[in-house]
């Protein structure tokens, strides 16, 4: 039970299930909150919310009001900064902690916001990107689209679905899908890129709790732990040949560019979409049969980590699929992994870090081995690099020069305190502890932020 210097309260998912419970002192700030989401997944980033309310790692507990209840909404997003691919976009977006928005990269790839500035000024707690656009979710559950209109940068065809109750949105390369507070979803964008739902429309009026993207197509869970696949047959669209396998029990799902594998409640992987980038896992099939919680993705390869920390790895070798010269060193202790392009970076429980894949793409570490031996807290890829960050908050970063892997530039600015590192194709972005933004790459997409400096000074809490 709570005391008078104590709150009570329950973390729920839209599926009804509590993933936390407990007493915090209302002293503490909500970073308290969102670490207990986090045990429950760990890896996966989330919102929770307070009826329409975001609550922030910075909201003072005391400042929550559990007078209408105790439960708080956890909105599990359909990637995070471990898990996810890398982003093609060539923009950058940073939400400040006023919910204002400041954009920068390739006009052509949304950085211009111009058009619905006035929107942008207050409000946001979410930004999700395609290739070439932008969404994003207001505290009123409101979506603002902004960008290319053949990526999902005109969503006027849904306008009155985006009015309020919008949870989550996730994106393919050209296409937008966003979950409302009643579990039903709305779509648009490019129809071949999964803009076009309505093949499944029925199937999409309620109960959906994720929903994860290819480049080229959907899949979202409902509450019953089915899968409800749209877009593009040849890149995962169609999931029929393994109809029966996602009818129940399906926790998570995560997408190569063009196949997907879910993760089941008894920890075992269904795959699909094209065979020779992930869609056909038969090569692995007894090592993927249960202890399964984490899976995560290249452009053609997955790579699954199993509850005793070991990885399991499938698809095209040249994209990471073939984890063999690394072997040794994934047997155990692995709990987060990440993707770029082609090669993928493991963190051990230790904080070292493996890569393997196509040395293109950031799979070559050598360079930097001495400084990812321990300490490594998160990694983040763009295209062609990798970007870690270390518990001391400094920034080790490696790959191709043109993708991000050479930060010398901003260097004395990445020694410490630097929280949450985000890549886009050739760019990164990262968050300091005190709201700052430092940006890297290639200048045209994103590298250079010295348009809007003055307004990533400070205040910064989320970078997409």
């Amino acid at each position: 039970m709570a005391t008078s210097s104590e709150i009570y309260v329950e973390l729920v998912e839209l599926s009804g299930h509590v993933v936390a419970k407990g007493a915090w002192s209302v002293t503490l700030r909500a970073n308290c909150l969102y670490q207990s989401a986090h045990l429950a997944k760990p890896g996966r980033r989330c919102r929770l919310l307070q009826g329409t309310w975001e609550i922030t790692p910075f909201t003072p507990l005391a400042a929550l009001d559990l007078t209408s209840g105790t439960c708080i909404q956890v909105v599990w997003l359909s990637s995070s900064a471990a898990d996810s691919r890398f982003s093609y976009s060539n923009a950058l977006v940073a939400i400040k902690a006023d919910g204002s928005v400041v954009t920068w990269g390739d006009a052509d790839f949304g950085s211009n916001s111009s058009a619905v500035a006035p929107l942008l000024t207050e409000g946001v707690v979410q930004v999700c990107g395609t290739n070439g656009a932008f969404a994003a979710i207001k505290a009123d559950g409101s979506v603002v689209t902004w960008g290319g209109a053949d990526y999902g940068g005109n969503s006027s065809a849904v306008a009155p679905l985006l009015t309020d109750g919008v949870v989550q949105i996730c994106g393919t390369d050209s296409a937008f899908a966003a979950i409302k507070a009643d579990g039903s979803v709305a779509t648009w964008g490019d129809a071949e890129y999964g803009g076009n739902s309505s093949a499944v429309a029925p199937l999409l009026t309620e109960g959906v709790v994720q929903v994860c993207g290819t480049s080229f197509a959907f899949a979202a869970i409902k509450a019953d732990g089915s899968v409800v696949t749209w877009g593009d047959a040849d890149y995962g669209g169609n999931s029929l040949a393994f109809a029966p396998l996602l009818k129940e029990g399906v926790v998570q799902v995560c997408g190569t560019s063009v196949a997907f594998a879910a993760i089941k409640a008894d920890g075992s992987v269904v795959t699909w979409g094209v065979a020779e980038y992930g869609g056909n896992s038969l090569a692995v099939a007894p090592l993927l049969k249960e202890g399964v919680v984490q899976v995560c993705g290249t452009s053609g390869a997955f790579a699954a980590i199993k509850a005793d920390g070991s990885v399991v790895t499938w698809g095209n070798a040249d994209y990471g699929g073939n984890s063999l010269a690394v072997a040794p060193l994934l047997k155990e202790g692995v709990v987060q992994a990440c993707g770029t392009n082609g090669a993928f970076a493991a963190i051990k429980a230790d904080g070292s870090v493996v890569t393997w894949g196509d040395a293109d793409f950031g799979s070559n570490s050598s360079a930097v081995a001495p400084l990812l031996t321990e300490g490594v807290v998160q990694v983040c890829g763009t295209n062609g690099a990798f970007a870690a960050i270390k518990a001391d908050g400094s920034v080790v970063t490696w790959g191709g020069a043109d993708y991000g892997g050479n930060s010398a530039a901003v260097a004395p600015l990445l020694t410490d305190g630097v929280v949450q590192v985000r890549g886009n194709n050739s760019a990164f972005a990262a968050i300091k502890a005190d709201g700052s933004v430092v940006t890297w790459g290639d200048a045209e997409y994103g590298g250079n932020s010295s348009a809007v400096a003055p307004l990533l000074m400070d205040g910064v809490v989320q970078v997409c």
